[in-house]
């Protein structure tokens, strides 16, 4: 009985070790990390960059009311002190148009600057705002678009002295809000149930059922204003170019991960970068019909979660607990 049993326990681990080498990776690797790590003077999980007009001159804000300062374009950062109340805070949000600046955070934080960050004045915000501040915008000389955590939306145009509702009702609890180049946006909802959409004009958001059992990760707009969207267990899906109202067939950059997908941001019309937890990233050189690994990157100790494109030539992607990506041209495309 003995001999047969162990023949047939045999069988059984090669049968999963082969099922194990068809879930392994089967993404081919980067031909070149185009990617600088750098770790910030902070422990702090950062939130947001901006520039100035200046592409040297950039800021970092995150939680403990963390705001950092770069005048060499991010490959060193220095932390400025704020005068704020709220020790703990979150500052969520910063944007630069010229010398003018914002930030927002919570639990209702908003700051002004129009010397290039040398100074900043906190604006006080009504008790009534519903939420707190979660994304800001600079549109120009004393105007600036803000949005909250429950998806209300709003407008100044006197340097925050007052706001103007842009929707009547907010959409409720949010996981994350992206704008659109037009002025659109997509809102996907804490739980990830279901994501809404708002476009210039309207009174209210539109609700959109998700499209599959799987849970909404994140969303955004791809350049030319279609979206795209992250769901659990690494899906990504895109709107059909020729009709936004419907997606295309999802698709897994990298099958049998037990990461999840947390942010994607395109560098160029056709090139993608999509970042997730523990120290993944993977990028798409044809629009996201086929994906490669960068595997350089794979140490470091952190989940990747907010890629910015200020520009084809300057990215940052920001990592948990001081760590931050800088994108640099590879010595064959600069």
């Amino acid at each position: 009985m003995d001999s047969i049993v162990k023949p047939f326990k045999r069988i059984v681990l090669l049968l999963a070790a082969v099922l194990l080498c068809v879930g392994c990776s089967k993404v081919p690797s980067t031909s070149a990390n185009p990617w600088q790590v750098i770790y910030l003077p902070t422990k702090a999980n950062m939130q947001d960059i901006a520039f100035t007009a200046d592409p040297h001159h950039g800021w970092l804000v995150g939680s403990d009311a963390t705001l950092l300062e770069t005048a060499d374009g991010g490959l060193t950062w220095q932390e400025k002190r704020l005068n704020l109340e709220e020790e703990k805070a979150v500052l969520t949000s910063v944007s630069f148009s010229g010398k003018e600046g914002w930030i927002v955070g919570e639990p209702s934080i908003l700051l002004h600057t129009s010397d290039e960050g040398q100074s900043w004045t906190r604006i006080p915000l009504s008790a009534k705002l519903p939420g707190a501040p979660n994304t800001i915008l600079a549109l120009g000389p004393d105007a600036a678009e803000m949005t909250t955590n429950v998806g209300a939306i709003y407008r100044t145009a006197d340097g925050g002295n007052s706001w103007k509702a842009m929707v009547q009702e907010a959409v409720g609890v949010v996981r994350n809000i992206e704008r659109s180049p037009s002025g659109g946006y997509v809102a996907v909802s804490g739980k990830g149930n279901f994501y809404s959409t708002w476009e210039p004009g309207l009174n209210a958001w539109t609700p959109h059922n998700r499209n599959s059992s799987r849970r909404v990760q994140n969303m955004g707009f791809k350049p030319d204003g279609t979206l795209w969207m992250l769901a659990r267990g690494g899906q990504v899906q895109f709107t059909k170019a020729e009709n936004p109202e419907e997606w295309e067939e999802a698709v897994y950059p990298e099958l049998s991960t037990s990461w999840g997908l947390l942010d994607m941001a395109y560098r160029t019309p056709d090139e993608i970068w999509v970042a997730g937890g523990s120290g993944n990233l993977l990028s798409s050189l044809d629009g996201g019909k086929t994906w490669q690994k960068d595997r350089e990157v794979e140490d470091v100790p952190s989940n990747f979660y907010k890629i910015v494109f200020l520009s084809p030539q300057q990215g940052f992607i920001i990592g948990q607990q001081g760590v931050l990506l800088k994108y640099q041209e590879p010595a064959a495309a600069a």
